[in-house]
């Protein structure tokens, strides 16, 4: 039989763009068994904040990125401590690269966060290290740090540690120049590539600008730098304190108890149908959030409780 032979002229880029094509373009009812599986039992996976009221509304899914903003001095890193304590409950792997605070400053205010109480003691601390076992890991680093390097250490939490949650503390730190904006949304585009198929989910902490007053709440429009930073992630969160119902306290004014201390503002979420406010009270003696005004603090471990 004669060969057959295949001239080496075919001009091959053709028919792989064309293959290509041809297998991602399809009808759209091939889609419906997915479609009904969206709508009629919709994906409730994901991660929930240490509060019951937001639990039906806010997850945090594998593979996202979720930007932490607000005014400097308002709670960021305080707040975000808690919902790693949070996260912690749930049994899930968490890493904290704060940038700004020393790993014993942050260690010492979670403690307090889980103690639920300003005063502790040598054992309790003894066993409140022994409980972040298995569930807490601190990346001790000061500083700037290269960009290039921040990502090595997402993947390695990813990869070697199997990390849920990686708090970098804060996007500027990462980032040199505020008014970088192409580095900036470089560094966010390849964050977001690092963490795409795996099961972790970052926490990228970022500053908003000063408004006119700092009773104004801000949004994601408010956001320092390269506005696509807003656009590249998945979730954003304002964390805003009401300093004047604060200063009011300090000073002897009059204070409604049932205005809320904080807001933490749900500006996108990009798999989530809720966007809104959620209304926060201040426990000063534990440094805890609370969901409504008068609540004790959260129990984050019944060993602990027991300690």
């Amino acid at each position: 039989m004669a060969q057959v032979i295949v001239p080496d002229q075919i001009n091959w880029t053709a028919y792989m763009q064309d293959t290509d094509a041809k297998a991602k373009v399809r009808p759209a009812s091939a889609y419906m068994t997915e479609v009904e599986q969206y709508l009629l039992a919709p994906d409730r996976s994901g991660d929930i904040l240490p509060w019951n009221k937001t639990s039906e509304d806010i997850r945090f899914r594998p593979g996202e990125v979720s930007v932490w903003a607000g005014v400097n001095g308002h709670g960021k890193s305080l707040l975000l401590g808690l919902v790693v304590m949070g996260f912690m409950r749930q049994k899930r792997e968490c890493l904290i690269a704060s940038f700004e605070m020393q790993p014993k400053a942050t260690l010492a205010r979670m403690c307090r966060q889980a103690s639920q109480s300003k005063t502790t003691t040598q054992e309790y601390i003894r066993h409140f290290g022994r409980w972040t076992d298995g569930k807490l890991w601190i990346y001790d680093h000061q500083g700037t740090i290269r960009t290039e390097q921040m990502l090595a250490v997402c993947r390695y939490a990813a990869s070697e540690l199997k990390i849920k949650h990686l708090v970098i503390d804060s996007l500027m730190k990462c980032v040199k120049g505020e008014d970088d904006y192409n580095a900036q949304k470089d560094f966010i585009d390849a964050l977001t590539a690092v963490v795409r198929g795996t099961e972790m989910h970052v926490h990228l902490v970022h500053h908003l600008r000063k408004g006119q007053t700092e009773g104004a709440v801000g949004g994601k429009f408010d956001l320092k730098g390269s506005g696509s930073v807003a656009d590249q992630v998945d979730n954003v969160f304002i964390v805003w304190r009401n300093k004047k119902k604060q200063f009011d306290a300090q000073t002897g004014g009059e204070v409604d108890p049932k205005e809320p201390d904080a807001l933490l503002v749900c500006e996108k979420q990009r798999h989530g149908e809720w966007e809104g406010k959620v209304a926060l009270w201040y426990h000063a003696d534990s440094m805890q959030y609370v969901e409504y005004e008068g609540f004790r603090p959260q129990v984050y471990s019944r060993t602990l409780e027991a300690a």
